[in-house]
């Protein structure tokens, strides 16, 4: 398939065609990978790694970055 490469802005773009952004499920922000091939331009979609909980915790070391904090005194009606 061959498309047009045209100008957005300051830089240089083409469109893909809906109907292979349906079939590989991309969506508006995905993030793709782009490389160059010798005399290609590769456009890929990066694997996902699955994270499991516990290397989520692997490297939490118990800190708890959240601070008790306190809003202005009540004015008005609100019930503390």
């Amino acid at each position: 398939m061959e498309v047009r490469l045209q100008k957005w802005g300051n830089s240089l773009g083409i469109r893909i065609p809906s109907n292979i952004l349906k079939s590989l499920n991309i969506k508006t922000n995905d993030i793709l990978n782009i490389v160059q091939e010798e005399n290609k331009i590769v456009i890929s979609i990066p694997k996902k790694k699955k994270i499991s909980l516990e290397e989520r915790f692997k490297n939490y070391h118990g800190d708890n970055l959240a601070k008790d904090f306190f809003w202005d005194d009540p004015m008005g009606r609100e019930i503390w």
